[in-house]
């Protein structure tokens, strides 16, 4: 897993590891919503130490990943995104990383374009509509 931070000065966020527990916090988070140490302890029937709980969930508040309220003494955390959203801006920065860092784009595409179709003809047709739809709208602004 990966998470999102805004680098000093630029508005696109960097990308950095998720540790495993971390993750795993993280999709408990995104199953219930919100919670707070004490119940996020209970439910995982007491696996994990409450201040190795409470220690991670600081860390993932740090990195903007959750945020927080205080109700009376303990704090209530919640994702800042949903998993779906985490999930489309790790596969965003991914693939962009493999356009830039390469010498032959086609090369990328291409390997893309084989496993997508490898695994889900219905998923290859997807991509052919949103590539036509992109180029529908990239050619909007030339007409004006």
């Amino acid at each position: 897993m990966w998470w999102f931070k805004k680098q000093q000065g630029s508005a696109k966020p960097a990308l950095e590891q998720l540790g495993s527990l971390e993750t795993g916090l993280m999709e408990q988070i995104w199953n219930v919503e919100e919670t707070s140490v004490r119940e996020l302890y209970a439910r995982l029937s007491n696996r994990l130490a409450y201040t190795t709980i409470m220690t991670t969930l600081d860390r993932l508040y740090k990195k903007k990943m959750l945020s927080r309220r205080k109700v009376g003494k303990a704090y209530i955390y919640s994702a800042q995104l949903t998993e779906k959203e985490y999930r489309e801006r790790v596969a965003q920065h991914l693939i962009g990383m493999a356009l830039r860092d390469v010498q032959d784009n086609n090369a990328v595409l291409s390997c893309f374009v084989d496993v997508v179709s490898e695994e889900d003809r219905q998923l290859l047709q997807q991509l052919e509509q949103l590539v036509k739809a992109k180029r529908r709208a990239l050619r909007r602004p030339e007409a004006k």
